[in-house]
């Protein structure tokens, strides 16, 4: 049963509902709502359908009126006509619209006539299908190989060939029928039967016909085997009219250029010139200059393509110059897809080359098209430039934070509560957790707040020594617990011991884990359940294209389905690492933000403690479409 069914502007102006005009009761859970900022805000409108709770919605676009229809049901029914009385209502509602007009009281009976003709229409077709599929089987009759065979289990006749055949007139007589593979009908016991009666009934394998013996029909690998070492012996001792081909002695192996002596050289021996004093830990700290700089974070000149500066090409166009300039100045003609999918296949391949990865380049242009499709195209406007237009203003949206990103702000705030403020680095193996968490307590030591490390990457051998000298260079506080311990735990006592030293921020470091590893992504699950922390940044470089929607679509997905509380934590911000190595191939964070609706917090573009920046999303932007 249709639960509701809305129309409203795009500006968020509610016209006409069903629950409303019809005196039905409201929805609970704010399904449209979900909607709303879920796909409609996300450029997520071409998907088929949405699902929130236990509730489906479909909804359609009147571009050229700024309408949205929803329509609103249970998930479990599978309403058939739900599409087929979208459109009829979009169809009847463009009519009797208009701008200045809020109330639509009388549009109530005509809906109610729209629904009764759209549920009978399903129900007739579901009926005329169950007429179809209740109809009785048509005697088993069919041509295979030329032949028309009859006498099957379908029509009576028994296995083996023992039933009637009117068409020959003999009865009792097992019909033999070549396939057009050469496999032969009528088998008995599962076993072939040749029928020497008819020349064209062979089967050959391999250039051989069917008088050598088989064994129910199954391929001899052995006789394969003698085949290949037969071949090879001949191709060894093969001849040329009759004489061995002569074969070339090895030749002798080439000295290597002698190493060139110079006057007074050092011995070549010994090449480490280092000193052992170096290598001594205790020293280090004395000897290391923990003020590198002001970090970049705090600099107005956040990260962006070197090539940013130059212009944004347009689409190629597809049409010739002579009509795309008349339909510039005519203008006023209504966009339909055909016309925007030369300008958004050029566009998806663009994206692509910037390392966006296909199904977000696909489903963007998709969402694209349903915006644009049925809008009037404006006076000396090209296609391609609206279509350009249209995509860079949905790019803005989607890498725009949809939230508050001050980490600073939220520091103060937890301490003023007097509480550290908690973040927990995850990520796959090898994209820099450890290294970022430390230019992230460096760009936080600066703004004058105290920081304490939780080496809680207990699975990986090394993890702890490497969080340890990044603790010492920095002059701050790490809490460790060795190796094999639950990170969970450590996780909990290493926040209990900032507490008690009124430490403001613990970052917590995790182990590296593929999104496929079930039991470390448990672990993790039950790390962040257990803490709670206050950001969980998922760690990823910048250089992968089609793996990051894998990464992130399976980490979301996992601690959703191991959490313990119905309300799961997932991907709070993103950390884009190694972005000074990618150039203008920039499509990793639009990927990443897409699909998990996380925001871009941090850029690593260095190996110093002051290389982390901002994203400078407009920039991003510009590069993506250039």
């Amino acid at each position: 049963m249709l639960e509701e069914l809305l129309i409203f502007t795009r500006g968020g102006l509610i016209l006409w509902s069903s629950c409303r005009a019809l005196g039905g009761a409201a929805l609970k859970g704010s399904p449209i709502d979900a909607l709303i900022r879920s796909c409609l805000l996300e450029e997520r409108s071409a998907d088929a359908s949405f699902s929130q709770d236990n509730h489906a919605l479909k909804w359609t676009f009147h571009n050229e009126l700024g309408l949205v229809f929803v329509a609103v049901y249970q998930r479990m029914l599978h309403l058939l006509y739900v599409d087929d009385l979208l459109a009829a209502v979009r169809k009847e509602f463009s009519q009797i619209y208009d701008p200045k007009r809020t109330n639509y009281d009388d549009f109530s009976d005509i809906f109610r006539q729209l629904h009764l003709e759209a549920e009978a229409r399903a129900e007739d077709m579901n009926k005329s299908k169950q007429a179809v599929l209740s109809r009785p089987l048509p005697a088993a009759s069919q041509k295979i190989g030329g032949r028309k065979v009859r006498g099957g289990p379908a029509a009576g006749g028994k296995k083996g060939g023992s039933g009637k055949d009117d068409s020959d007139g003999d009865s009792g007589k097992e019909q033999h029928t070549t396939l057009p593979n050469g496999i032969f009908n009528g088998q008995e016991n599962g076993g072939l039967k040749k029928d020497n009666s008819h020349a064209r009934d062979v089967v050959v394998v391999k250039g051989k016909e069917n008088g050598g013996p088989m064994d129910n029909g199954a391929f001899d690998v052995n006789k394969l085997q003698k085949l290949r070492n037969h071949k090879k012996v001949r191709n060894n001792d093969a001849t040329d009219n009759g004489t061995k081909k002569l074969t070339k002695p090895p030749e002798p192996k080439k000295k290597g250029k002698p190493q060139r002596v110079w006057d007074d050289a050092p011995s070549y021996k010994k090449l480490d010139f280092t000193d052992p004093a170096d290598e001594r830990e205790d020293e280090v700290t004395e000897h290391v200059v923990v003020n590198q700089g002001e970090s970049m974070m705090d600099n107005d000149d956040y990260v962006s393509s070197d090539s940013e500066e130059e212009g944004v090409e347009d689409v190629p166009k597809k049409k010739g110059w002579i009509s795309s300039m008349f339909q510039s100045i005519a203008g006023n003609n209504v966009l339909e897809k055909s016309d925007l999918q030369p300008a958004l296949k050029a566009l998806k391949d663009r994206l692509m080359t910037k390392n966006v990865a296909e199904e977000i380049a696909e489903k963007l242009c998709e969402s694209v098209a349903a915006s644009l499709e049925g809008k009037k195209l404006g006076s000396f406007t090209r296609i391609s430039s609206t279509v350009q237009t249209a995509m860079e203003e949905a790019l803005l949206r989607i890498l725009t934070p949809r939230r508050s990103i001050d980490i600073l702000r939220d520091v103060h705030a937890a301490k003023e509560r007097g509480r550290p403020y908690v973040i927990v680095f995850v990520g796959v193996n090898g994209v820099g957790k450890s290294t970022n968490l430390a230019k992230v307590a460096y760009w936080l030591l600066q703004h004058n707040l105290s920081v304490t490390l939780a080496a809680c990457d207990t699975f990986r051998s090394g993890a702890v020594e490497q969080l340890r000298t990044h603790a010492r260079r920095l002059q701050i506080p790490i809490f460790e617990k060795g190796y094999e311990k639950d990170p969970a735990v450590v996780a909990r006592e290493a926040i209990q011991e900032a507490s008690r030293n009124k430490s403001d921020v613990v970052l917590v470091d995790t182990a590296g884990r593929m999104q496929d590893n079930e039991p470390l992504m448990r672990a993790l699950s039950k790390l962040i359940n257990l803490n709670s922390p206050d950001l969980v940044l998922f760690v990823g470089e910048a250089l992968v294209g089609n793996d990051a929607v894998d990464q992130l679509t399976k980490f979301d997905q996992k601690l959703a389905d191991l959490s313990a509380v119905p309300a799961a934590r997932l991907i709070d911000g993103i950390l884009l690492t190694k972005f000074d190595t990618i150039d203008d191939k920039v499509g990793a964070a639009l990927s990443m933000v897409y699909i998990s609706g996380a925001p871009v917090m941090f850029v690593g573009c260095g190996q110093s403690y002051t290389d982390l920046k901002k994203l400078n999303v407009k920039s991003i932007v510009k590069t993506l479409l250039k």
